[in-house]
Order: structure tokens, then sequence, then C-alpha cells
């Protein structure tokens, strides 16, 4: 068939040349050096967080038969989990932080951000493999490409081709079937050696992040071919080519990032504390204190026992009015941390309505929910780890209730109820959850790679 008699052409010639050899062996070596490199920070980061969530359990029940009021400000930590495939995209994972502190009376932000901690210069970026893939890749491919069809005009060789009897679709096909090849090859060794590094792999999670790198990259090498088509002169093709790849790589997630921001800003660290603050004060609408709660909460309560005094009662008012109040306070926290996630969400509704800008958007969002390191998966970390606290509240507090009587502030529950609070655990989106909320994703990239290929196809017409 002449598609792929003219693919093995382009393959040989490129085999032959000494660029494309220097290329493809820098892009290999890369390849491997980030898969090794994230491979070994994979192990350190699961290593330091499996020690520390173990050593902040023994901590936890190290504290023996304790006052459970004590025991709640003592507090522990609430861990993040790496997930396998964060070896191929860390996402915004040293953005978000790792652990949260879980104590009384106070919902914690996660802390221990990595990139706090790194030099200016290690900020400009990281070796990664998705950095590889979302960045250099498509370089190599506009390197391969930018002259397969300028190259046969300006040695006079199109006609010739043409006299083979070979349509321009079939010419363009297999020019883009050859381009390509290499760059699915590649692509997919890469996904092979990291796959080998992971344990515990979800295949499903793998083969869609493949998919979706080999959209992108088909997307890529169409628009590549599109230019090398319409135009005369490769040097000319490649400088487009480049300022192409400069405004959908780097340009359009810059600004689309501050648009967004701008658009719909986080309140700073200040106001939001001051809200809290606030609600504490006056409720969570602005006419139901706290103060006057916990009296209404008092009456209620002496009446629902039918006794007159607090000392009367069959438990600890005290223990029992402070589960209210960390109720109350969790009720609070949560009203603000919705508001949060509104921004959030809206937010993320702005990006998927740039998206349509540059395929860079559309697969960095799915690489990110992929390996369950995109913001999401960090709110849902922050989510259950409040959830987590909330019950643990309860446990003291209801135990530090029923066996104890009003001011009886000495009294120590047994160390086995501290065994009472469960660990924490949280487990990253299954698949259909993480394809659901990346629909608009999915048919905005299918849309690039359908849309490139009747661009394809158009300039086939012209050549």
């Amino acid at each position: 068939m002449m598609v792929f008699r003219v693919a093995k052409k382009e393959i040989l010639e490129m085999t032959r040349s000494g660029q494309f050899k220097w290329m493809l062996g820098i892009v290999v070596a890369l390849s491997v050096v980030a898969i090794y490199i994230s491979h070994v920070h994979w192990q350190e980061k699961n290593l330091q967080r499996q020690l520390a969530q173990e050593d902040a359990r023994s901590l936890w029940l190290a504290q023996g038969a304790t006052n459970p009021h004590n025991a709640a400000h003592y507090g522990t930590y609430a861990f993040k989990p790496q997930f396998p495939l964060s070896l191929i995209d860390p996402g915004v994972e040293k953005f978000t932080g790792v652990s949260i502190f879980l104590e009384a009376h106070s919902r914690n932000e996660a802390d221990n951000v990595a990139a706090a901690d790194q030099a200016g210069l290690s900020r400009f970026g990281d070796l990664t493999p998705d950095f590889i893939l979302l960045f250099i890749v498509p370089l190599m491919i506009i390197a391969l490409g930018h002259q397969s069809v300028t190259k046969e005009k300006e040695q006079g060789t199109l006609r010739i081709i043409k006299t083979q009897g070979i349509s321009n679709q079939q010419l363009i096909l297999g020019k883009w079937l050859g381009n390509y090849a290499p760059v699915a090859i590649l692509t997919t060794i890469i996904f092979i050696l990291a796959a080998l590094f992971i344990r515990q792999i979800d295949w499903k999670f793998v083969a869609t992040m493949w998919l979706v790198y080999l959209a992108y990259f088909a997307i890529v090498n169409s628009i590549t071919l599109v230019i090398s088509s319409f135009l005369n002169n490769s040097g000319i093709s490649l400088v487009i080519l480049l300022a192409i790849w400069i405004v959908s790589c780097l340009a359009v997630p810059k600004t689309a990032s501050s648009f967004t921001n701008e658009k719909h800003p986080y309140p700073t660290r200040q106001e939001f504390d001051a809200a809290v603050v606030e609600d504490k004060k006056k409720g969570l609408d602005g006419h139901d204190p706290w103060s006057e709660a916990s009296k209404k909460l008092e009456q209620e309560t002496l009446q629902a026992y039918e006794v007159s005094k607090l000392e009367d009662l069959p438990f600890n008012f005290d223990a029992f009015r402070m589960q209210k109040g960390e109720e109350h306070e969790a009720a609070i926290y949560f009203k603000h941390n919705e508001k949060l996630k509104e921004v959030h969400q809206k937010q993320t509704q702005v990006y998927r309505s740039l998206a349509f800008l540059s395929p860079f958007l559309p697969t960095r969002f799915l690489s990110m929910s992929l390996a369950s390191t995109d913001y999401s998966t960090h709110w849902n970390f922050a989510d259950a780890a409040e959830k987590h606290r909330v019950e643990m509240q309860r446990v003291l507090n209801t135990n530090f209730a029923e066996n104890s009587k009003l001011g009886e502030w000495s009294y120590k529950a047994d160390a086995s109820l501290l065994s009472e609070v469960p660990e924490f655990n949280f487990e990253a989106p299954d698949f259909g959850e993480v394809m659901d909320a990346n629909k608009s994703n999915l048919l905005i990239l299918t849309a690039w790679l359908l849309g490139s290929f009747a661009l394809l196809f158009f300039a086939s017409t012209r050549v």
C-alpha cells in the first residue's frame, strides 16, 4: 500500500540522519534519567510518609491512660498517600502539602509544602516524565516533521513522487505515519519503563494516560504536517511551528492561569481567618453565637432530663457541651471551606472553557487527574482529613461525657480508648469518577484531534 511505503521511506530517511540519532538519543536519555530520578524521589517520599504515619500513630497510642480532652488537644496527623502514577505526573503535589494536623477546635490546612523548601533556581522546572511528554516530545515532533513536505518542494522531488501514481492524501498520510511512528514507539517505551517501577498498578489508568498522550502527539504531528504542507521553506516552517509550541505550551497555560486567578481569586489567609473568627463570635447566621447557643443547649438538656442542676445529669455536661461546640465549629469551617471549593470549581470551569485554546491544557488536566495529583484530589484529601478529625473528637468527647461527672477534669480514660480512633485512610477516586469529572477535557481533546485531522486533509488538497 502506498501509504505504508511512504511511511517506510520517511522512517528510513530519519534513521539514516545523524540529527535524528542525536535527537532520539537525547530524548531517550532524558526520559530514562527522568524516570529513574522520579522513581528514587517517589520511593524516598513514600517511605518518609509511611514512617511519619507510623510514628504519628505510635505517638498517639503512647499517651496511655489520659484525659480525653487532653488527647484531643494532643492531636495527630493525617498524611496524604503517594499514588503510583505520581511517578509519571507529580502534578501539583509539591504545592499542596502532604500532612494535616488534626486537633480539637481547629481545622488546619495541609503542611509540609515541598515547593516552600526549594531554592529559587529549582523552581524553574523538574525533570519528570510528564515534563518530557508535555514539552520535549512535541519539540521532537516539530524537529522531525517541519520539513516533511517542504523538503520535497525545495528539492523538486514532489512532482516526481506524484508521477508514481500516489494521491496527495496518501502522500500526506504516509508522511504523517512515518513521522508519528517513532514518537508513538518512544511514548510506549517511556510508559513501559515507568510501569516497571510502579507496584500495584491499575492498568486502566496507565492505558488511558498513554492514549491521552498519544492523542496529544497526534494533534501536534498533524499541525506540524499542515504547516509543512502550506509552506515552501523549511526554515520558515520551523520558526512558525516553534512559535506555535511557545504559545500553546507556555503562553496559553500561563495566561489561562493568570486570567482565572484574577477572575475568581481565593481570599487571603488573613481574610479567611477573619471570616472564621467572625462566625465563631456571631454564629453561622450572624445572630446565633455559640455563647448563646451554649446557654440554650444547657436549658434544653435540663428540660429533656427533667433535672434542675447540671450536676444531676447522668453524664458530664462539660464534655457534652464540648462535643456540641466541636460540631458548631466544624460547621463553620465546613461553610468557609465550601466557599474555597466553590472558588476552585469556578476556576476549574474557566480552565475548561479555555482548554480549546491549546491541546496542552486538556492533556495536562487529564494527566494530573489520572495520576491523582490534581487539586480536586487534594480537596478530597482535606475533606477526608476533616471528617476523620470530627470523628476523633466525637469518640473522645463521648467517652469523657459518659464516664465522668461535671467538673471532673482529672478523669483519665483507659489507654484502649485511643485505639478506638481509627487510623486515617484516604483512597483516590476510582476510574469511573475520574472519567466522569473529565468529560469536558476528553471532549475538547477529541475535538482537537478531529479538527487537526480535518486541517491535515484540507492541507493535502493544497500540496
